[in-house]
């Protein structure tokens, strides 16, 4: 009985929480890492991911691609300027927090680039509180809910051709003073004639860019002294747009 009851709150967990379970890219559907079953003989653009428990720790390297991040063994192939969809669990659980797009460039070989030191990583899109109060409003991850669990980017126009991580985030602040770090990575390969590159004040590091002691991410929505705040800053980097 006693096993019954910790299949059935393991089960129960898994279900809360999740992340980026398939993609359309370009028009092509490709299947996310299947956590909770054995790497071998998967095939997927998306690095691993072993559970569907959030990142807690802003300072963890599974902030960067999730636990345990290795690396995947296919790469889709995408025009700069197209569309990137990605699919969470659905229905999404989660609909007070925002959502943010990274990419880094690999700078060769993704499966040699870890993305977890250096600022490596840009912003191509985030959506944070879009309209009332903290508790109650419309935030990026509540868009998302009620797009189909699905959150939709583009490739900046003009991004350099190369092979790029994306990494699709949403943070979950619906417990107080304690956030919760969905991220998933994703590897592709742009192509186009485009020439831009982020500069310096787009690049940020993740880990790194969050802080505990960042207003923004220690943050109590429910609490009276927010109880009529109706803006929230996303940190980290302006979204970069080519």
């Amino acid at each position: 009985m006693k096993s019954v009851l910790i299949l059935a709150a393991s089960a129960s967990t898994a279900l809360a929480h999740g992340g980026v379970l398939t993609y359309n890219i370009g028009g092509q559907i490709y299947n996310g890492f299947r956590a909770y079953v054995t790497p071998v003989g998967q095939s997927t653009i998306q690095r691993e991911w072993d559970t569907y428990n959030p990142i807690q720790d802003p300072t963890s390297t599974g902030l960067t691609c999730n636990v345990n991040g290795a690396v995947a063994n296919e790469i889709a192939t995408v025009a700069a300027g197209s569309k990137v969809i990605a699919y969470w669990n659905n229905p999404w659980e989660h609909t007070i927090g925002p959502m943010v797009t990274w990419m880094a460039n690999c700078n060769g070989d993704c499966a040699e680039f870890s993305g977890s030191s250096g600022n490596v990583w840009f912003k191509i899109d985030q959506a944070g509180l879009i309209s009332g109060t903290l508790a109650t409003g419309l935030w990026g991850s509540g868009e998302m809910v009620n797009n189909n669990s699905s959150w939709t980017s583009t490739i900046p126009a003009n991004l350099k051709p190369g092979n790029y991580l994306i990494r699709h985030e949403t943070i979950a602040l619906h417990t107080s003073n304690a956030p919760q770090w969905y991220p998933n990575c994703a590897t592709l390969t742009v192509t186009g004639s485009g020439t831009g590159v982020p500069s310096s004040q787009y690049l940020a590091a993740i880990p790194g860019v969050y802080k505990m002691s960042d207003p923004e991410i220690d943050i109590d929505v429910y609490s009276n002294a927010n109880a009529n705040v109706m803006t929230y800053t996303i940190p980290g980097p302006a979204v970069w747009t080519g």
